[in-house]
């Protein structure tokens, strides 16, 4: 039989991790409330229950930033689709948006999932954090430490699902519903909090849906 004192301790836990699991709860975000885009015009598509949202094609990177509140640290779920266009499909998310150059991005590069060159394949996924830390010096600087191959196979003309996973000393970002991430980085900024978007690169354009967001 437990002692007063053990059965005290277990109710405290046991309270302290319904308290963490509640206050991790999963919203799904309402795409269609885009507060302002960023050198990018967007339209929707769909249905209300399972809207859309179409980024255009522009030379520069461009974003669409969704209405929520600041998001700090915690996952970040949404479906994307880009193109089989060497060089011109450029897809992904941004996050702890400060202002239109100063931000954390996961994008992805559809055109080299499926490529015959190694190298290329290993160039699937990026982290990049504005202004300081764009791809080129990244990978200049540190190849494939912040670009990774996504790890499974997946038609770059379709729909694949990305789970992006923020913590304050580690980013890991997931493909589909494989357990592995195919991406692991330690932020470069100090950026804890900010606006959220769906985001696409020079020359891109991207389709996004189903957004959802878990807060720690």
């Amino acid at each position: 039989m437990k002692s007063p004192k053990s059965l005290l301790i277990l109710l405290i836990l046991i309270f302290s991790v319904s308290v963490k699991v509640s206050a991790q709860k999963t919203v799904t975000v309402d795409i269609t409330k885009v507060t302002h885009t960023v050198n990018r015009t967007i339209n929707m598509s769909g249905s209300s229950q399972k809207p859309t949202l179409h980024i255009n094609s522009k030379y520069d990177a461009g974003f669409a930033v969704i209405k929520h509140r600041d998001f700090k640290n915690g996952e970040i779920t949404f479906e994307v689709k880009g193109e089989d266009i060497f060089q011109k499909s450029f897809v992904g998310f941004a996050f702890h948006i400060q202002n239109d150059s100063t931000y954390e991005a996961i994008y992805f590069r559809p055109f080299n999932f499926r490529s015959d060159n190694e190298l290329r394949k290993k160039h699937a996924v990026q982290y990049i954090s504005l202004p300081g830390n764009d791809w080129p010096k990244l990978r200049d600087a540190s190849p494939l430490k912040y670009e990774q191959p996504i790890g499974e196979d997946v038609n770059p003309a379709e729909w694949f699902k990305v789970r992006i996973k923020v913590e304050a000393k580690m980013i890991s970002v997931y493909v589909n519903e494989n357990p592995k991430p195919c991406l692991e980085v330690v932020p470069l900024s100090n950026l804890n909090s900010g606006k959220i978007a769906f985001w696409t690169g020079s020359e891109s354009a991207g389709d996004f849906r189903n957004l959802k967001i878990t807060e720690n």
